[in-house]
């Protein structure tokens, strides 16, 4: 079996084997593009091939940056198009696609990768471990106002405006606040220009009807969108977009007191998130499709925990193996300062783990602690997971909204 990077000539045959693996045809092109696989990098896709030359499996990469604890971006290669053909499955074709991914990733000097797992129980084999989390908040509109706590109404109210307009009248507007929002948000991926300019993604990047409900401060200043549709008296929120709590709360404020609807679904909501907090009923916001979202695989441990920010002093010894590439590695990770050295050693480990654990708890989005309780990860000492929270936490829940 072959592996290699594809060409702009090999754009149609590692469409149709993708969609093929996934038993689907592609879409027909449409007015305006919108196309999802539009955004594909060809130097970045990688088809699998027999010796006679038929395709069987597809793999790619996105050109990302990611923001870490500490508001520092990173590159980040979004792993996506995976795919084998049923004929094919079970015969190693995913494991040489990856293996030979990786590899690739590290010449090219990367020392983490991302994806969406279509599946959960694949790319845990492949040192990818689920590190954001998101869920769908849904409320009753006539159970959805909203409170105003003493320290809300000490700040007085909202002194900015919520103008509506459609998706094909603002398209700056949401590619300059999203770039913003997101370089504040751990956890959250950039959406290249060329995705906005080619319509290749989820609403409200695609060319899908929706309204957008802009937020605009004092002085007349975009600073935070809602996209949003309306069918079957469900008004369905893809994603609020703003760093500011207060904008958060005039959009949803919006949204559930639209006309004519029975109730509101937010999409994209991080746990723990204060909107349920704010409802004055507080059981009005029902919990659904509590889920996963970006998976974080490291290629490099050492440059990993030193590029992210960290807010606790400390020191720990971990213990690292990575299976699927069959490597070890045992670190002294010293953080002083907000800022993190990592190199290796042979004092005893704190904690033992695999490369998917780290991965997990690598933006602050998993506890160790939690995964010490799971039996994922092995504490050599008594203090040593809560050692581990206490160094791994941050200033500010990781989320991603973004699709790929």
């Amino acid at each position: 079996m072959e592996i290699r990077s594809t060409t702009d000539k090999d754009l149609d045959v590692f469409v149709d084997t993708l969609y093929a693996a996934f038993g689907h045809f592609p879409e027909t092109p449409v007015d305006g593009g919108g196309l999802w696989w539009s955004a594909l990098e060809t130097d970045r896709c990688l088809l699998a091939l027999m010796s006679d030359g038929r395709p069987v499996g597809t793999a790619a990469t996105h050109s990302f940056e990611l923001t870490l604890p500490g508001e520092i971006l990173v590159p980040a290669p979004g792993v996506t198009a995976v795919g084998v053909l049923p004929s094919h499955r079970r015969q190693g074709v995913l494991s040489a696609m990856m293996r030979h991914q990786l590899a690739e990733l590290r010449a090219e000097g990367e020392f983490l990768s991302v994806l969406l797992a279509s599946e959960a129980s694949i790319y845990g084999r492949f040192g990818y471990g689920p590190a954001t989390y998101t869920q769908r908040l849904t409320v009753q509109r006539h159970r959805g106002a909203l409170a105003v706590p003493r320290a809300r109404r000490a700040a007085g109210p909202d002194s900015g405006s919520v103008e509506v307009l459609r998706r094909a009248e603002c398209g700056e507007i949401l590619e300059e606040v999203y770039d913003r929002y997101r370089r504040a948000q751990p956890g959250a991926l950039s959406r290249p220009h060329r995705w906005w300019a080619l319509r290749a993604g989820q609403p409200p990047i695609s060319p899908a009807p929706r309204y957008i409900a802009v937020h605009r401060d004092a002085d007349g200043a975009p600073d935070g969108y809602a996209s949003y549709s309306l069918e079957s008296g469900t008004l369905t929120v893809d994603e609020i977009i703003t760093s500011d709590d207060g904008v958060f709360t005039a959009l949803a404020r919006f949204v559930l007191g639209h006309d004519l609807v029975d109730k509101v679904a937010f999409r994209h909501v991080p746990p723990q998130h204060p909107l349920r907090w704010q409802l004055a009923d507080f059981r009005a916001g029902e919990v659904s499709d509590d889920m996963d979202w970006l998976w974080v695989r490291l290629l490099d441990v050492p440059r990993a925990l030193t590029a992210r920010g960290w807010f606790a002093d400390g020191e720990i010894v971990l213990d690292v193996e990575d299976p699927f590439l069959g490597e070890h590695g045992r670190y002294l990770l010293t953080v002083r300062d907000g800022k993190a050295q990592c190199v290796a050693t042979d004092r005893e480990p704190d904690l033992s783990l695999d490369v998917c654990d780290l991965g997990s708890v690598y933006l602050g989005g998993t506890a160790p602690s939690t995964l010490v309780r799971a039996g994922h990860v092995r504490a050599h000492h008594l203090d040593a997971a809560t050692l581990a929270d206490t160094l791994f936490r941050t200033d500010r829940s990781p989320h991603c909204l973004h699709w790929f």
